[in-house]
């Protein structure tokens, strides 16, 4: 294969979070396969090669030229060029499916060395339309100078934005909200920030409701002033500020189903694509807004973490007080709440405030001050007097916590625990831990951690909260083994007959191993990776495989997706 080689083949798999696998034949009649993004298994499609580097080939979709047998035809006229979803052309059912199996797929070779382990039906999403209770939208235009667009970027575009006004995963008053921002600034003629140039002035808009309350806060986030230049060191210049009153009059003339109670204007001069905001004005109303999970009532402001489909985190954190179970102990015929129980990551306190009322104590820890103050009103909202929240980074503050934990939750960031964060937890050795996991490749990763330090696996059951998107959360309840500590290694001696060892003679040579796992998992592993898999089966090897030909040097371990 070769770079901007034109070539057919067909979607065997599709790996988390959008890797096609695809088996091409080359010009000289030979199978191999390519990396391809937004297809489907059971396609056969045109593929031009993009790039080959370590034996890896990636390419570009060209055609869909025979779709695959369940597949069917979108219903959001965006999908396509829109990329923010990955799967109308799926059924509902077919794409819990998919994720249920991919994630499975990435954590059999973990879980695999523990012995049984219990995966079990993927749990769906009440809503599957309308659902998601946060939107950001940014400025921009569809193509080169063309009209101002506000919504979502092009599938595969950092510059072109889609405005997105009939997109299916947010309601009816998010898409007017939308329809009518756009238009009221398309007529003021503002411009949208250019993020080549970084001048400008319309960057983001945010827009939050609740499923529950239909109260709606919105967002507008701008530099802090036309012809403005951002960057600590760009030259200060004069800055002309656009009155926005008449942008929160024309927002509370919507006939909407729900209620706006807050409009907020951010100024942002950073360089940095991100929502951010270095000041903020209240044009109308509060910077909050409720939302209700099971019973409980949530404050949540602008940029306070909370789940972004409520009706399936309803599923979601009811799974994970499932998987803890009872939290009391009974004594004379009555439940005695003595249990202490550590979450970290906890964003606005949704999950501590959950398991609050079976608990003696519940200790959040988040990073972020503002979701951190937030979850202590909202614990006082609720009347938990139980509840205390600790605003740092995880690692430094359970060096500083006195109270040991009977239960622990993580519910952590994409990238999964810190390493370091998770030989703290693990030392603990609480009885159970319930892992909230919104990246099966970070799980996977960290479980491994977990089984060598004597857990196990019991339950793993994915709930999907982003349908038609190809993220999933996972949730996995970890219980300490009976024996306690790590696992006992046994040694056992076998004695083969002179028959068995002859049988033994010419098994996989390295290269042989090494071209198996390129035919089947399209990577590439090194002989010394191969030893050390060798050794952790308690194969023979060299004796010095593993050390460093020269002093100082460190010898890599093999990776996870490798092992």
């Amino acid at each position: 294969m070769k770079k901007g080689q034109v070539l057919e083949g067909i979607v065997e798999r599709v790996d988390f979070p959008n890797k096609g696998i695809v088996k091409v034949k080359e010009e000289n009649g030979e199978e191999a396969v390519c990396l391809v993004k937004n297809v489907l298994p059971g396609q056969k499609i045109s593929l031009r090669i993009q790039k080959k580097r370590n034996g890896r080939a990636q390419g570009q979709l060209l055609e869909v030229l025979e779709k695959a047998e369940n597949e069917v035809e979108s219903t959001c006229p965006h999908f396509g060029a829109c990329g923010g979803c990955l799967y109308h052309n799926l059924s509902y059912k077919d794409q819990c499916g998919l994720k249920s199996e991919q994630v499975k797929r990435l954590l059999e070779p973990v879980l695999c060395r523990q012995g049984e382990w219990k995966f079990e039906t993927i749990k769906p999403s009440p809503a599957v339309y309308g659902y998601r209770n946060k939107m950001e939208f940014t400025f921009g235009d569809e193509v080169k100078d063309g009209p101002l667009s506000v919504g979502l970027h092009k599938r595969g575009g950092f510059y072109d934005i889609i405005t997105v006004s009939e997109c299916l995963i947010m309601d009816e008053d998010y898409r007017r909200i939308l329809t009518a921002v756009r238009d009221y600034f398309e007529e003021k003629g503002l411009p949208f920030f250019h993020r080549l140039r970084h001048t400008g002035f319309l960057r983001h808009l945010l827009v939050r409701k609740g499923a529950k309350t239909g109260e709606i806060l919105v967002a507008l986030v701008t530099t802090s002033g036309i012809d403005s230049v951002a960057g600590e060191t760009a030259p200060k210049t004069e800055k002309a500020v656009p009155d926005m009153g008449g942008f929160a009059e024309m927002l509370l003339k919507l006939p909407l189903h729900g209620k706006i109670v807050g409009i907020l204007h951010m100024a942002n001069d950073s360089v940095a694509d991100v929502v951010r905001s270095d000041e903020t004005k209240l044009l109308y109303g509060r910077d909050y807004f409720y939302e209700e999970i099971l019973g409980l009532r949530f404050r949540i402001t602008a940029f306070s973490f909370f789940q972004t489909n409520s009706l399936g985190a309803e599923v979601l954190y009811s799974t994970a007080r499932e998987f803890i179970g009872e939290l009391s102990n009974q004594k004379s015929g009555e439940a005695k709440r003595d249990k202490v129980v550590f979450d970290l990551y906890s964003g606005t306190g949704t999950i501590a405030q959950l398991m609050a009322s079976a608990a003696k104590k519940v200790v959040g820890v988040e990073i972020v001050e503002e979701a951190v103050e937030a979850a202590r009103e909202n614990a006082e909202l609720n009347g938990l007097s139980n509840c205390e929240f600790i605003a740092g980074d995880v690692l430094k503050v359970l060096d500083e916590l006195e109270e040991r934990p009977d239960v622990i939750i993580l519910d952590p960031p994409r990238d999964g625990v810190h390493p370091k964060a998770l030989k703290k937890i693990l030392a603990y050795g609480v009885e159970k831990i319930v892992y909230i996991s919104c990246k099966p490749t970070s799980l996977a990763r960290d479980l491994e951690s977990f089984l060598e330090e004597g857990y196990e696996v019991e339950r793993v059951v994915c709930c999907d909260q982003f349908p038609w998107t190809g993220n999933v959360e996972t949730c996995v309840l970890l219980s300490r083994k009976k024996s306690g500590g790590k696992s006992t290694k046994i040694e056992i001696e076998i004695d083969l007959s002179e028959a068995d060892r002859r049988e033994c003679i010419g098994k996989a040579t390295y290269q042989e191993i090494k071209d198996y796992i390129w035919e089947h998992y399209q990577t590439k592993v090194s002989h010394l990776y191969i030893a050390q898999i060798k050794k952790k089966c308690g194969l023979d090897v060299g004796e010095n495989f593993n050390k460093p030909k020269t002093e100082g040097n460190k010898v890599p371990n093999c990776p996870l997706e490798k092992v």
